[in-house]
């Protein structure tokens, strides 16, 4: 299980495993083909606190690992003895939810004699743009934004934009196995913690993403203007003299901002204009992502960039990235929606390219990591 892998199959069977929040993702591709896609969320469990809590979570990954590893082969319509190899999500993410995920996968490898991956999180989101080209809702590409990257290729100028509950980044990716670059992320909060925060403060409940994104349609994001975090001079600088944030977010000025301006509203007596403000701050957000996003893709040559992550699930966010993109020449790829936030399918697919690319596995002897970098794409034996 230690050693290179004996014969790098072309279309090489993966199970993946994700368990880095509250979602247990079982997924299976065959080289790049998905086969299943299943995931057994713990997000009920959490409404009640207004957020993830992470002995919740661990405890709910493992009450559903195995009923969900068995509907995930059930709908493949393969045993464990037809799998080639098996990838887990080794970190970043929540300690304790990460070691169930790798404890149940250390466990299956041994008892199987599979070999096992320990793979990065963030790269996986990337990696799961090969296996689809269209929206899983109605079989057509995402509206306002280029379908999949398509089965098996990556683009050579190729970036990510990864916005979700707990990151919020802009990759280069000059090889998805073994060279990828962190061009910027937020500095505080993540976009998704934002959002959560901000529904909070406006009494939207939890998850505040869906809630936020809904309500804003009904009002006026120009009716107040909500601070851009790192977006001053002394933060941007110039092409020539980059500033030390060029490519940074930073989104807990913009959470605090919008809760003095309830206060204010409190104060004289006024009724909240709770869909105004959930406009403006949803604006604030994404015009800072996506001009950003694009910036860095401009200045590094990148002419493709990927959305993933949860929040991008966000109707603005995509509708506004993929205008900025098309206006700059800058191709914009959206995974289906349920391959968009954390899942199994996505680590199966990273492990599959890392196979195929001659890459050994990471045997068993490795340990979680909840801050791993996204420069470590794979965990090595």
């Amino acid at each position: 299980m230690s050693g290179a892998y004996p014969e790098h199959p072309k279309q090489p069977l993966v199970l993946g495993i994700e368990s880095s929040c509250d979602e247990t993702g079982i997924g299976i591709v065959r080289g790049n083909t998905l086969l299943t896609n299943t995931v057994s969320s713990s997000m009920e469990e959490h409404v009640r606190f207004g957020g993830v809590i992470p002995e919740i979570a661990s405890r709910a990954h493992l009450d559903a690992f195995v009923p969900t590893l068995q509907e995930s082969l059930q709908e493949a319509g393969v045993t464990l003895d037809e799998i080639d190899a098996i990838a887990v999500t080794s970190g970043p993410g929540l300690a304790g939810a990460l070691m169930v995920g790798v404890c149940a996968a250390k466990a299956l490898a041994v008892a199987t004699g599979k070999p096992l991956y320990a793979i990065n999180h963030l790269v996986a989101h990337v990696g799961v743009g090969l296996l689809d080209r269209t929206s899983a809702q109605d079989g057509k590409p995402d509206a306002g934004a280029a379908a999949g990257l398509g089965a098996g290729t990556l683009p050579e100028n190729l970036g990510a934009l990864l916005v979700s509950g707990g990151h919020t980044e802009i990759l280069r990716i000059r090889s998805i196995t073994d060279d990828v670059e962190l061009l910027g992320s937020t500095i505080d909060d993540a976009a998704g913690e934002a959002y959560d925060k901000v529904a909070r403060i406006l009494g939207l409940g939890y998850p505040g993403g869906p809630a936020i994104d809904k309500l804003a349609r009904q009002g006026n994001p120009k009716s107040i203007r909500f601070p851009r975090g790192l977006s001053q001079p002394k933060y941007m600088g110039t092409a020539e003299e980059k500033g030390p944030h060029r490519y940074d977010w930073s989104f807990s000025g913009l959470k605090t901002a919008v809760a003095r301006c309830v206060e204010q509203f409190e104060a004289r007596g006024e009724e909240v204009p709770v869909a105004d403000i959930a406009a403006a701050f949803q604006e604030a957000v994404v015009d800072v992502i996506s001009s950003k996003a694009v910036l860095a893709c401009k200045e590094h040559g990148i002419t493709d960039v990927l959305l993933g992550g949860g929040v991008a699930a966000n109707s603005r966010l995509r509708e506004l990235t993929g205008q900025r993109c098309a206006s700059a020449g800058i191709r914009l790829h959206v995974p289906p929606l349920n391959l968009c936030t954390d899942n199994g399918a996505m680590v199966a697919a990273l492990g599959a390219q890392l196979i195929m690319a001659g890459v050994g596995p990471s045997g068993i002897g490795f340990a979680p990591d909840s801050s791993m970098p996204v420069t470590t794409v794979s965990v090595p034996a």
